[in-house]
């Protein structure tokens, strides 16, 4: 890596103990895997999208920091709604002391709360809707079948949205995503906003369900990203921010890989780093440390693991801007 950046010296130099110094060994532990040739998945749980991680996140992607991304629906479609209607977004930084009547008050004039943010309909949902029912509709005119992702790379690269963007582009990691054409999945698509509005169509007859690709299919498609994506010297890391479907799902291609189609030295993850604040507990996946996924066929006990217990919008932004080296 170049000379590091005062950002780095700053972490390097405060961050010695406790979840500080694990978030330190985390960035040291990504810049080596990269270094020797390795590559890095990112799963993406939460709202990081509706946090703005694509400051730091759509840098890491123009400079092919990460070469692939697990995320859920909520995350795929806020990005982009950030892009679009920023302006209108409202902040209530008192939102622990709110109660009914103001969370009511806040959906009356159409807000949609995420922790302090909230996400406006109108400007965002709706302002985004009638694009995305463009091209599902177009493209079930023409009997073609795209992952929700790829319809969402179809609308920011036509620049059909440039209209309305409200932020510095550069500052959107779909649109670095889009332009670099690195490889999504989105499980569970179908329990967000979008996945929402497309099974409205469906029901009134609008659409069919089958023009928009679902789970199974992005499982194979993953299948096929990680065969690539891991053939290399140092394989596949996986780094994880947060838990849910969005880190459940990618981390067990592998023992689907090795276990299910029986392909015999399939590649374990050359990495595991996961950011969260769940305290870890029975029966939580979440919660669950890096070594209890050697019993499950995903991890060695020689592969590096780090878990930061801690606030992943603090972590992430820090983490990446060692990567980047700033």
């Amino acid at each position: 890596m170049s000379t590091k950046g005062p950002i780095s010296q700053f972490i390097e130099h405060h961050y010695r103990h406790f979840n500080s110094a694990a978030l330190v060994d985390a960035a040291q532990g990504y810049v080596k895997l990269l270094d020797e040739g390795g590559k890095m998945l990112v799963s993406l749980g939460g709202a990081m999208s509706t946090a703005e991680l694509g400051i730091s996140l759509a840098e890491m992607i123009r400079q092919d920091k990460i070469h692939i991304i697990s995320c859920t629906g909520a995350n795929l479609e806020e990005d982009v709604m950030n892009l679009v209607a920023h302006s209108h977004y409202k902040r209530v930084p008192g939102y622990r002391y709110f109660n009914g009547e103001d969370e009511e008050d806040l959906i009356k004039h159409h807000f949609n709360r995420v922790t302090d943010t909230c996400i406006p309909e109108e400007e965002a949902f709706r302002r985004l809707q009638k694009h995305l029912h463009n091209v599902w509709k177009t493209a079930e005119e023409k009997g073609e079948r795209y992952f929700p992702h790829e319809f969402l790379y179809k609308i920011l690269l036509s620049g059909e949205l440039e209209q309305y963007y409200e932020i510095d582009p550069k500052d959107s990691w779909m649109l670095a995503a889009a332009e670099k054409n690195i490889p999504i999945v989105c499980p569970g698509w179908e329990d967000s906003t979008t996945g929402n509005i497309f099974a409205s169509y469906v029901i009134k007859g609008e659409l069919h369900p089958h023009t928009v690709k679902t789970g199974i299919e992005y499982m194979t498609y993953l299948v096929d990203q990680y065969k690539d994506l891991s053939s290399g010297p140092q394989g596949l890391g996986f780094f994880q921010i947060g838990g849910g479907i969005s880190g459940d799902f990618p981390i067990c291609v592998v023992p689907m890989m090795e276990q299910d189609l029986e392909w015999e030295n399939t590649p374990l993850w050359a990495y595991f780093c996961q950011i969260s604040d769940s305290t870890t507990s029975y029966g939580s996946y979440s919660g669950a440390v890096p070594n209890e996924k050697i019993t499950w066929g995903k991890l060695a006990k020689e592969t590096p693991s780090y878990v930061v217990e801690s606030d992943a919008t603090i972590v992430a932004p820090l983490i990446f801007s060692y990567v980047l080296g700033k």
